[in-house]
């Protein structure tokens, strides 16, 4: 009967864990269908603060979104694509009898288990990266449409590494262009 408790808490964190929220804020008067064509902006990602690896594996994944819309990469593009990323140090502090309503425990004495001592409050620390996707007009030089994404970082293996930004990028994107999702 306990696990069928701690199922709810268990979806809720993996959940939480694996998922990118997400924003978006565009240029109403832009028209999203006279952009086809697209290049990245060199100088705007050199300033991301992120290593040149995880840039790269960033640009593909924005590289991939856009060829499979219907987009082309071109030298002569009508958007150029720019991003930024930021990452901060974040901890989940879990009252896991509280959720559950166990209250203090039972019996007398000094055991710490008896009294939700030990085991009670659940601590994870984890890093918490927002990526900034930027549409900037090439020929009127004007940003028009932002995506932007957060959620826990996977640092363990290169590959989950991979998946993750891949997630990033793929999720910010299914927002562009502007009513996209709605068709």
């Amino acid at each position: 009967m306990k696990y069928v408790k701690l199922l709810p808490l268990l979806v809720l964190f993996i959940t939480s864990c694996s998922s990118v929220r997400v924003a978006t804020d565009y240029d109403t008067k832009a028209d999203f269908n006279n952009y086809k064509t697209f290049a990245f902006y060199k100088p705007g990602i050199d300033k991301a603060p992120i290593s040149d690896l995880d840039k790269k594996r960033i640009m593909r994944a924005i590289e991939a979104n856009l060829l499979a819309k219907g987009m082309q990469k071109s030298s002569n593009p009508d958007v150029l694509v720019s991003l930024f990323t930021k990452s901060r140090e974040r901890i989940n502090i879990n009252d896991n009898n509280a959720a559950f309503g166990w209250g203090w425990g039972y019996g007398w004495g000094w055991n710490p288990w008896m009294w939700g001592g030990a085991g009670r409050l659940n601590v994870n620390q984890y890093t918490e990266g927002t990526l900034f996707i930027d549409i900037i007009d090439a020929n009127k030089k004007e940003l028009v449409w932002q995506g932007i994404g957060s959620g826990a970082l996977s640092m363990r293996s290169t590959k989950k590494r991979e998946e993750r930004i891949k997630k990033f990028v793929t999720d910010i994107l299914s927002k562009y262009p502007p009513g996209a999702q709605r068709k």
